[in-house]
């Protein structure tokens, strides 16, 4: 494994846009399968879940079924186009294609690495995930300046959850480790975040846990944008989608330390 070159400080911006620049050049190659893969699932749920039970439920929480799953599947997108991006896409990258390798050879180091990498994907599921909006919008949703903020708070999501996608991979031995995360957490947590029903319909121990969830943050975050924000109440969701950020950023970094610096 290729060692870490002795840094003169932490998070340098030459060698943070140098990864940057490569991903954007790497990203014009294969675009459109990526943003297919990212906006059309979310796009179908939307479809499906908005106009299937949009026929039989008429208002959620005082809007109509399809603005709720519209705003909902926003999270959703967000979390396609970063967390599963980032596991399998990070894993490859330094298990198979020896890119990680390549890249630390230069004057970068693994926190600059996956710092980079993270901020990338980020990015990418800021702009992935105002699709279902769109879509939401095409069929009815009224727009509103609030609406202006989504792309923040997807960010903000995205790159929680692209770090959770790194940590995951720098912990992985195998491809099929990745099964236990999706089945047993990532299903879990998408489900149980408010995207396709209130949380107020649950037994309480399983709204508490929902609470806690990062996904239901940014499902909040969002409806309150297109709808009215909350006011100082919105804050502590912002707060926690940050703090999930750069908790998960600091462990993706040591995960992948262990796999890149041994």
């Amino acid at each position: 494994m290729a060692e870490t070159p002795t840094r003169l400080g932490r998070l340098e911006r030459p060698a943070l846009t140098g990864v940057l620049v490569r991903e954007v050049v790497n990203f014009s190659s294969f675009w459109k399968s990526s943003t297919f893969s990212s906006t059309v699932e979310p796009t179908i749920y939307l479809l499906a879940f908005g106009f299937g039970f949009g026929s039989l439920v008429s208002k959620v929480g005082g809007y109509s079924y399809v603005q709720f799953v519209g705003t909902g599947t926003v999270a959703t997108a967000v979390l396609f186009s970063s967390a599963f991006p980032a596991m399998f896409g990070t894993f490859v990258k330094y298990q198979f294609q020896r890119t990680y390798d390549a890249i630390l050879a230069a004057p970068v180091d693994t926190e600059e690495l996956v710092t980079a990498e993270a901020l990338w994907i980020a990015t990418r599921a800021g702009v992935y995930g105002c699709v279902p909006m769109l879509v939401a919008i095409a069929f009815g949703l009224n727009p509103s300046w609030g609406m202006l903020t989504v792309p923040l708070i997807a960010w903000i999501a995205g790159f929680g959850w692209a770090c959770f996608g790194i940590m995951i991979a720098g912990f992985a031995s195998s491809f099929e480790n990745f099964n236990y995360v999706v089945s047993a957490v990532l299903t879990p947590l998408f489900l149980v975040a408010g995207t396709f029903f209130p949380l107020s319909r649950l037994p309480r121990w399983a709204q508490i846990l929902g609470e806690a969830n990062p996904l239901h943050q940014c499902v909040e975050l969002v409806r309150h944008a297109v709808f009215g924000f909350h006011g100082w109440t919105d804050l502590p969701r912002v707060g926690a989608l940050v703090l999930f950020g750069l908790v998960l950023w600091r462990i993706a970094i040591y995960a992948m330390e262990r796999k890149l610096v041994d």
